[in-house]
């Protein structure tokens, strides 16, 4: 049984995944910005978008102070160089004390490449290897069919769609929709994500998976 406590940083073929830290606002913005059109069809949070270089500062501050705390855990997806900010991810806390739910998103320029299933992949097995949980569940909008086939290709079963449990974009629309899949601990070596390569480190640089 692992810690709960995710890793700082997770090593992927072709990715690194670690806690945010303030110094990566000017990556995250430029990410973000280039992407904003792609990003507000699916993201809530991107019609708050282009946020000043200091707003990013901050919330990257809020993240990394959440992920120490242990209340939730939002990574950046970066390259193996971290030249570039490839999207974002995280092992959400919302959903119960022993489960986590994975989100994700990727830069526009980088859609099609397989990085998100690749990031997704690697935080389940971190999740349920090292921090010891026993659910993830992955939510998401019908409309949105990318990002719908990345739990299906990894071995995530869908439960249930849930009508309008998604906020509204604007005060004049209605709640949206999701659909949910979930993976429990002892399903994992039934499914493609058994043999996913992954590295994985602790705050102290200890390797923990």
């Amino acid at each position: 049984m692992g810690s709960r406590v995710p890793p700082y940083r997770i090593c992927t073929d072709r990715l690194l995944i670690r806690c945010w830290e303030p110094r990566d606002a000017g990556q995250l913005k430029e990410a973000v910005d280039s992407s904003l059109d792609h990003l507000r069809a699916w993201m809530p949070w991107a019609h708050a978008e282009p946020q000043p270089l200091a707003e990013k500062v901050e919330l990257l501050r809020r993240f990394r102070g959440s992920f120490d705390l242990g209340r939730d855990f939002v990574y950046g997806i970066f390259t193996q160089d971290e030249s570039e900010v490839v999207g974002g991810t995280g092992l959400h806390t919302r959903i119960g004390d022993d489960a986590f739910e994975i989100g994700y998103w990727i830069r526009v320029s980088r859609v099609g490449q397989g990085l998100a299933t690749e990031a997704v992949a690697a935080l389940t097995r971190v999740a349920f290897e090292v921090c010891g949980v026993q659910r993830l569940e992955i939510h998401v909008e019908p409309g949105n069919t990318a990002s719908l086939g990345i739990p299906r290709k990894l071995g995530y079963r869908e439960e249930a769609t849930l009508r309008r449990r998604l906020p509204a974009y604007g005060a004049s629309e209605e709640r949206r929709d999701e659909i949910v899949f979930s993976l429990f601990a002892d399903e994992l070596a039934g499914t493609p994500l058994a043999s996913v390569p992954a590295a994985a480190y602790d705050a102290a640089g200890e390797r923990v998976l």
